[in-house]
């Protein structure tokens, strides 16, 4: 097995829900990301925006409160996701998260 985990901190900037034909909840936020991080003994600014899928009644608790502004941190794992128009996209599906706000 090889190994496929990622543990991201920021600001949900959209926020969406539905259920899909089976009756399973799924809750999408876009997550930008923003820090400093030391690279080569320098510092840089790492910025990014990705979306993250959360599925099942797990998180039902905490749906409510994944409004836009709301920081989080999900841990999770990445999987490529093909849009309608055929464009290829990293997404980020949740195992875990916790309000920071």
């Amino acid at each position: 097995m090889t190994t496929n985990h990622l543990v991201l901190a920021g600001t949900i900037k959209r926020s969406k829900s539905f259920k899909s034909p089976a009756g399973i909840p799924h809750y999408v936020v876009m997550l930008e990301h923003q820090s400093q991080r030391f690279e080569a003994d320098l510092l840089r600014n790492v910025y990014c925006k990705i979306q993250v899928i959360m599925s099942g009644e797990r998180f039902s608790s905490v749906a409510d409160k994944l409004k836009v502004g709301v920081e989080i941190q999900v841990s999770g794992f990445i999987a490529l996701q093909q849009s309608r128009s055929g464009q290829n996209r990293l997404v980020l599906h949740a195992e875990n998260v916790e309000l920071k706000t």
